[in-house]
């Protein structure tokens, strides 16, 4: 059987061949995935995202915990930083899940962002797609966590937690025009740390102005996930935007949002390499470069005729 077959079998050791394909972009990953597509869209997508040291992957492990045990299929996306030996990801996810059955009903991947600046790595909604195409229900995504850079998660996510803790204080204000604006669910975990009472009640007079807006309430949760504590009313928030975005027509508005700017994602990149291609064989570049270094052109005049060149080619 080859891997695809096996993958389509249920086999776990083929969805993370798959998954390294895509991420390594193998030839003919995008066949691939082109096959995967038809057989997902089912998964709900949940992105986790936040400031260094608010405590992400505990909050995924606990809410993971309570889908299986509601008899969900689980599949987890962590998305860390790039080790700089070996390119891959820094954190491991032996080291940061722990206590997951071994039934097949949960999988949990370590991705590196690879030098992606947007806090998902550039393969990560791909493997979205793969998990979804392998029956996950759900599809847990945790950000690497650097900050107002994360904003490409709302374009993988359907649902999306920012977790701050009550040391953040002046982080919430520096938050505000990134994170604060994509968020649907804030949990405000670590709140038995002294000032959490302070910052729910700050987060929930900035979300004013956003609930006098819009129809969701964008709750604030105040937990505790090494103690397990409000899990449960977590989870039950983030059902309830589900629901909501489902009774108000914005899934599939913003399902098919995401598909338009991953037509677009792609169209560009095989552009950009279809240019990058024609200008070796067009001009010398390292030329050109010399001629604007030395005053004798300018990149503008440059681009210009080279746009010229291409269009009589």
């Amino acid at each position: 059987m080859t891997v695809l077959e096996r993958f389509l079998g249920g086999d776990q050791s083929a969805l993370a061949r798959i998954i390294t394909i895509i991420e390594d972009r193998t030839d003919g990953y995008q066949d691939v995935l082109a096959r995967f597509y038809p057989r997902s869209g089912k998964a709900v997508r949940i992105g986790f995202t936040g400031p260094p040291g608010a405590g992400k992957s505990s909050l995924v492990n606990s809410i993971a915990r309570m889908l299986l045990a509601q008899g969900k299929k689980v599949g987890i996306i962590a998305v860390d930083p790039t080790s700089p030996f070996t390119g891959g990801a820094l954190l491991g996810d032996r080291i940061r899940m722990v206590d997951m059955p071994s039934d097949g009903t949960v999988y949990i991947r370590s991705m590196a962002t690879r030098g992606s600046t947007g806090g998902l790595a550039a393969a990560t909604g791909n493997a979205a797609v793969a998990l979804d195409a392998f029956g996950f229900d759900y599809v847990l995504i945790e950000t690497v966590g650097v900050g107002q850079v994360e904003l490409d998660i709302i374009d993988t996510c359907d649902t999306v937690v920012v977790t701050l803790v009550p040391e953040s204080g002046d982080a919430v204000q520096a938050l505000k025009a990134g994170l604060m604006e994509i968020a649907d669910i804030f949990a405000l975990n670590k709140s038995d740390r002294p000032g959490a009472e302070n910052i729910a009640a700050e987060l929930n007079m900035i979300l004013e102005i956003k609930r006098e807006k819009q129809e969701w309430e964008f709750p604030v949760v105040m937990t505790e996930a090494i103690n397990n504590k409000n899990i449960d009313r977590l989870l039950s928030k983030i059902e309830k935007h589900i629901a909501y975005l489902h009774s108000s027509g914005q899934f599939d508005k913003h399902r098919r949002e995401q598909i338009r700017k991953k037509i677009v994602s792609i169209v560009t990149a095989q552009i950009n390499v279809v240019v990058r291609e024609k200008l070796t064989q067009m001009v010398d570049i390292e030329k050109v470069v010399g001629e604007i270094y030395e005053g004798k052109t300018d990149p503008y005049t440059v681009s210009k005729e080279l746009i010229r060149l291409s269009r009589m080619g």
